[in-house]
């Protein structure tokens, strides 16, 4: 008995050593003491100590751990893992990592998540969006944009150019607006929330483009030229990486230049001859200058002893000679500027590489750490901003729309999709606040813009297609009182761009993720391949002995978090978040445990594996979506009446997650995948989807003016204004609620059930009775007027929607 409570008692220690990840020489003192325990009890002998000692103190000594089982595991590891070609060594180092490592390393730093600033706006920015965003959501009628200019009207533009929307990002010394990424991301939302038209054309020059390339890399010449032009909007930029051959694999582009000397005005110089041929490039067929990426060549030696210089981007005007602006492409009716961009042995210097000459072949890597900063903001608030306003409309319409004798919003078959879009609104608000609080701490998260950007469209294109459900007939019949069928159409074009998103899921999230969040693993890489430093096999010791380590502590923590729900884990509160906090300890432990699995069996085919690489980004994915919710809450204050809220979008991430972590069990190499649902799922799994009772108070939330709604919709354009449908059925919402007092008011002194429709004849009934006092007889009367308004649809004279009437209305307003 003695001998098997000394082996628990030895299993118990080194358990809690693995899961509190002390140090190796901490573990070996603390095994030491318990064998010291055993020898005073009688149940260690001298082979048992020369065991232990055999073990533990080449672990202890580096010299001998170095040659004796570094270094052949560092040969067997070269062999297993691929060397990256210098295009994935480019992708893999840019940027940084941020809150996503802490997930990813199985232990959670939740009070670090806490601690990181609120996102505020300055009273600049504040300013900027109650007056000028304002003011040209006033101006946009989306019904004319859409349907019959086939463009934003000149005035539009002209007021975006004068109120500095396009120099967003640039600096105040150029003639910028300086705004942080989370005044950027407030100005997009509530722009998407009215004209997605109108938000792509603001978002791209803020996103990736010139304006970015030139600020972080741009020669001092360069900066001075374009920057202070961009800033005025006497400059109009685009930027063109994507060709017909080249889509989501944009390091194979075709594109090419060709170092030489030429005549450039009136004189020789060295410079580059372009072949390009370029499409969906945003903003291209109004562009006045143009972000041009290539493959640069130099077969003369005329820069060095490289002929393939790599990846490049220049500046070219559009006025060059040999420049062709194609005519425009037609994405889904959505009429953002939008075509090809063509050349053929264009020459211009080489002082039109972003960062001048020496710039030559650094274009990929400038690529990817700009595109990690603009991913992470233009698209996810494009969506989050798009799906706030429908929440509240499709609240608003779901309150004054009737059938059966009730509200439809009452109905439970449509709170079910009513909740998804409420609770969606919520989260992806706290995920674009979250990302941009991590950019302008100076971070370059490129893990968290693929994240948010696939799931943010995603989950839009989602809410979009169950606001349509929703409105059946009113979302259907395009008009100027429709506000869901253009976004509908235009949903498809998020998921698309800057990263497809079967691209994004299959392959860069988890693809990145694993390499940069992962302590250990980049290490490994470096080091094993590491033939000049002289460091490499003690920095590969190092990193190797760190990663078993790491490995054996989430294989304990996934074993003991399954075996206790996680019920005494680590959690920042006590209240009815603390199981949220406690299951996603769990999940980042099995995370953590898997992805060392999945990379110990497959080795460098993992990448190719792109189902298991794609289901292990949903977990790293789903816990930053749950984690920003929970950061929401805490900024916010915690507002108990948003409970509802942040219960479902946390709910709904989790037992998404949970279905990802199933089915990879169900698909893990080498037949592992039982073995591990026994330890990290001991009693099946732990979590539901949202219930019906959660689903029923988010409906509600979104049907009734209160705060908790307010803050739902935050930001967005509410002005009960002329083109605004939205606005005009926010004030028809507050119109009803009061109205439906004094309609039961006059049924009651009438003696009879009146229909809840004809307001205005209601209101006359009750003046006539004498219930009503005119006030209120006019309160029905502007009820009945927004009652129609928002249930009825659009329609046309045959002949307004014919394309040659369109296109010569068109016309004449331009002329």
């Amino acid at each position: 008995m003695t001998t098997l409570l000394w082996i628990i008692a030895m299993i118990l220690v080194l358990g809690a050593l693995a899961y509190l990840r002390v140090s190796l020489l901490t573990a070996t003192i603390a095994a030491a003491v318990v064998m010291t325990a055993g020898w005073t009890l009688d149940v260690v002998g001298p082979i048992s100590w020369i065991i232990f000692l055999v073990i533990a103190l080449p672990l202890n000594i580096s010299a001998f751990r170095q040659n004796v089982i570094s270094r052949p595991l560092m040969k067997m590891y070269r062999g297993i893992m691929p060397e990256m070609s210098s295009t994935e060594k480019e992708a893999i180092e840019a940027g940084t990592t941020w809150w996503e490592a802490d997930l990813f390393a199985g232990n959670p730093n939740w009070k670090k998540l806490h601690n990181y600033p609120v996102a505020r706006l300055s009273a600049d920015e504040q300013a900027f969006l109650d007056g000028p965003v304002e003011e040209v959501c006033r101006m946009v009628n989306q019904h004319q944009v859409s349907h019959q200019l086939a463009d934003l009207p000149a005035e539009v533009w002209q007021y975006l150019k004068d109120h500095g929307f396009f120099a967003m990002i640039i600096k105040k010394k150029y003639g910028g607006l300086e705004y942080s990424a989370y005044a950027q991301s407030r100005v997009l939302q509530k722009l998407a929330g009215l004209s997605s038209e109108l938000a792509s054309t603001v978002g791209v020059p803020n996103s990736l483009g010139p304006g970015e390339l030139l600020q972080h890399y741009g020669t001092p010449e360069q900066q001075n030229h374009y920057l202070p032009r961009l800033a005025k909007g006497l400059e109009v930029p685009c930027f063109a990486l994507t060709s017909p051959e080249a889509g989501s694999d944009a390091g194979s582009i075709p594109d090419f230049g060709i170092v030489c000397k030429g005549q450039w005005e009136g004189e020789e110089v060295l410079g580059m001859r372009l072949t390009w041929n370029k499409r969906y490039i945003t903003l291209a067929p109004v562009a006045t200058v143009l972000g041009l990426a290539f493959k640069l060549r130099d077969p003369d030696h005329l820069l060095g002893d490289k002929e393939e210089l790599g990846i490049t981007c220049a500046l070219i005007p559009t006025d060059v000679e040999g420049v062709e602006t194609g005519r425009r492409h037609f994405p889904l009716n959505c009429m953002f500027q939008n075509g090809p961009t063509r050349g053929k042995d264009v020459f211009v210097p080489l002082s039109f590489i972003i960062g001048g000459p020496k710039m030559a072949g650094q274009g990929w890597r400038m690529l990817v750490e700009c595109l990690s900063v603009g991913r992470g903001i233009t698209l996810p608030s494009n969506s989050a901003g798009g799906v706030k306003t429908a929440a509240l409309a499709t609240g608003a319409y779901a309150r004054i729309r009737r059938q059966f004798k009730l509200p439809i919003g009452k109905l439970e078959g449509i709170e079910e999709p009513m909740a998804r879009i409420g609770g969606n609104a919520y989260l992806m608000d706290a995920v674009t606040s979250l990302t941009t609080t991590g950019i302008d701490l100076g971070e370059k998260p490129s893990v968290i813009s693929a994240i948010v950007k696939y799931h943010l469209t995603d989950r839009m294109q989602k809410c979009v297609i169950d606001a349509m459900d929703i409105h059946g007939g009113k979302g259907v019949c395009l008009g100027p009182n429709n506000y869901l069928g253009r976004g509908y159409q235009a949903a498809p074009i998020a998921i698309t761009v800057e990263g497809a998103n079967i691209l994004t899921r299959s392959m860069i999230i988890y693809g990145q993720g694993a390499i940069r969040c992962h302590p250990y693993v980049l290490a490994e890489m470096e080091s094993a391949f590491d033939t000049e430093s002289g460091q490499g096999l003690a920095n590969f010791d190092a990193a190797i002995f760190g990663h078993i380590g790491f490995a054996t502590s989430n294989f304990v923590r996934s074993f003991w978090l399954g075996l206790t729900s996680s019920r005494f884990s680590n959690a920042p509160y006590s209240d009815k978040t603390k199981r949220y906090y406690q299951h996603m300890n769990r999940f980042s432990a099995n995370l953590a445990l898997l992805s060392d699995l999945a990379m110990a069996t497959l080795g460098g085919n993992l990448k190719r594996k792109e189902r298991i690489s794609a289901r292990l980004g949903d977990l790293l994915s789903q816990l930053y979506l749950a984690s920003a919710t929970l950061k929401r809450y805490q900024d916010e204050g915690r507002q108990t009446d948003d409970l509802p809220l942040v219960q479902w979008a946390v709910e709904d991430a989790l037992y998404k997650l949970q279905a990802s972590l199933d089915d990879l069990l169900d698909n893990f190499p080498m037949g592992l995948g039982g073995v591990l649902r026994a330890i990290m799922f001991p009693f099946g799994r732990p979590l539901k989807r949202p219930s019906d009772v959660l689903d029923h108070k988010v409906a509600k939330i979104m049907q009734t003016p209160c705060e908790s709604r307010d803050r739902l919709g935050k930001g967005q354009f509410w002005t009960n204004s002329e083109h605004n449908a939205v606005g005009i059925q926010e004030q028809t919402l507050k119109d009803i609620l009061a109205a439906e007092p004094l309609f039961d008011k006059v049924c009651k002194a009438s003696g009879k059930r009146l229909p809840f429709m004809w307001l205005d004849k209601v209101a006359a009934e009750g003046k006539a009775l004498g219930v009503l006092s005119d006030s209120e007889v006019q309160l029905l009367e502007r009820a009945e007027i927004g009652r129609m308004k928002s249930i009825n649809v659009d329609d046309f004279d045959p002949a307004e929607l014919r394309p040659e009437v369109v296109a010569t209305t068109s016309q004449e307003r331009a002329a």
